[in-house]
């Protein structure tokens, strides 16, 4: 109980209607939350807890569009089956899970590994993709500090709260600013049965560094959100990648780490939906 009751405190946060869903991408059960009305934005969380690491943005964004945020093969409530766990499973399983929602074309937003995930099927399949936001975005050839990977490495071989506390200086500007329930939903998915399997399994292959060549390929209109003191993917990676990607821009947000949407929710929010609006001030 411990883990669905962390699970409806944070969709309690959001503080909007949720519907809470699954459907079978292929052969896995994926759940997800959805919101709103409108065109269809996909939020795609990084490795850890799963959809509702997305609470502070779904009601902002849901103002003005339909938001669909799963819970990524091998996360949350989604299944974990065996499986490689690199770029083109995840892309393959997104391909399925948006056929099952019969969406043919989304706004798609990537944070962390989710944005390695969603580089990747973007270059897989760019008729499917509107505009593209990566935010703090694996694959783009950050090198994490030595001490955030041994962080990572405790938290997901012996996941506990101290673990998660200690990882969080890496990846959020305020660790103490984390909601308590999104700590504990963090651990106890991990302490699930196939829970670390997306980490084991994979081995860091989602978050790989693309090759320049792959992201001049990336033809969609792109924002990359990058918190300025994210302790585990340094913003130099960002920086270079908007030089690369042909209709890339980069927003640095201040006094945020690599979770912007928790450290500074009202300037993450507003530059994304203010992007996808087509509107100047992101």
């Amino acid at each position: 109980m411990l883990k669905q009751d962390s699970r409806q405190a944070l969709i309690d946060r959001i503080g909007i209607a949720i519907t809470q869903a699954s459907v079978m991408a292929g052969p896995v059960n994926t759940a997800y939350l959805s919101a709103g009305a409108g065109v269809p934005v996909i939020c795609l969380h990084g490795g850890g807890a799963g959809a509702v690491t997305w609470y502070p943005s779904i009601g902002p964004l849901a103002q003005r569009f339909h938001v669909v945020a799963p819970d990524i093969v091998g996360y949350g409530e989604s299944d974990k089956p065996d499986g490689s766990y690199d770029k083109a499973y995840f892309s393959g399983w997104l391909k399925q899970f948006l056929d099952a929602l019969g969406i043919a074309k989304a706004h798609i937003v990537g944070l962390s590994q989710g944005g390695a995930i969603a580089l990747q099927f973007t270059l897989d399949y760019p008729e499917m993709v509107d505009k593209l936001v990566l935010v703090d975005s694996g694959g783009l050839g950050a090198k994490p500090p030595l001490m955030s990977i041994a962080s990572m490495l405790w938290l997901n071989i012996f996941p506990s709260s101290w673990a998660n506390r200690f990882y969080s200086r890496y990846i959020l500007f305020k660790p103490g600013n984390r909601d308590p329930n999104h700590e504990r939903y963090s651990v106890e998915v991990l302490k699930t049965a196939g829970g670390k399997k997306a980490f084991s399994q994979g081995r860091g292959a989602a978050v790989a560094a693309f090759t320049e060549e792959a992201l001049r390929r990336i033809r969609n209109r792109t924002l990359i959100v990058w918190g300025e003191n994210d302790r585990l993917f340094p913003i130099e990676s960002a920086a270079k990648a908007a030089t690369i990607i042909s209709n890339a821009e980069l927003l640095g947000i201040r006094d945020a780490g690599h979770l912007p949407m928790m450290d500074q929710p009202a300037m993450f929010n507003r530059a994304v939906v203010n992007f996808l609006l087509n509107k100047m001030d992101v």
